[in-house]
């Protein structure tokens, strides 16, 4: 729980407040989030207070579609990109939200009996989450000189002195590659000065399908469905 809040102060997250006028904080509740290598106590908004047109307006954000993804495998391997993956750590954290959201302080460290904690940033089960994530994500990649797709909005395009980097995001999963090793290597550099991430390598598993070369065939990538072991 510690190591959640002091997340929360890197982050810059929110504020402690004194409650304005006719205030309605949003309760907040510690939920266990099953990790690969560890539980993690996350605290999460209770989603449920929140009222439409006073918390939150807008909730839509674009997902890939599997059928987008695989498009993308095909192409990355007729080119013989190598396909990089990277996992933002706390990804909702960084969503700035655009309204006025206030909600109580975690159970168990109230500091200030009277006060609540306004809201810079998105927290995980706001329903504007993932929405605000999508936006900072969108936002830096569309700072950072990539054209975003005219079909699929979570597909990035950059393009240098001939080169190539494609970027796919789904939620807080980042799939990249490109015909240049530089390219794909700055990119990286890139996202892990603006985000907490982790660098998970050539891409393995991604959305319940397994990638695997074949090797014999060196342009080419085999999915297999499944769980990932």
């Amino acid at each position: 729980m510690h190591e959640e809040l002091e997340n929360f102060e890197r982050n810059h997250v929110w504020d402690l407040v004194e409650p304005p006028p006719n205030c309605r904080p949003i309760g907040t509740k510690w939920g266990e989030n099953e990790m690969v290598v560890r539980n993690k106590v996350r605290l999460v908004a209770q989603d449920f207070c929140q009222k439409e047109g006073i918390d939150y307006d807008e909730t839509f954000a674009p997902l890939a579609r599997l059928e987008a993804i695989r498009i993308l495998f095909a192409f990355t391997a007729s080119k013989g990109f190598k396909l990089q993956q990277t996992d933002v750590k706390s990804a909702f954290l960084n969503g700035f939200i655009e309204d006025e959201v206030y909600v109580r302080q975690p159970p168990g460290f109230e500091s200030a009996k009277d006060r609540v904690y306004k809201l810079r940033k998105a927290l995980y089960g706001l329903k504007q989450a993932s929405r605000a994530w999508y936006a900072r994500l969108k936002s830096f990649l569309l700072k950072s000189g990539f054209v975003m797709g005219s079909v699929d909005k979570t597909l990035f395009l950059l393009s240098r002195s001939g080169d190539t980097l494609l970027v796919q995001i789904y939620v807080d999963d980042i799939i990249f590659g490109g015909s240049s090793h530089a390219l794909v290597s700055k990119f990286a550099e890139q996202m892990s000065s603006e985000f907490e991430m982790s660098l998970m390598g050539e891409l393995q598993f991604f959305l319940g399908c397994r990638s695997s070369k074949a090797l014999k065939e060196p342009l080419s990538i085999k999915l297999h469905e499944g769980h990932s072991e």
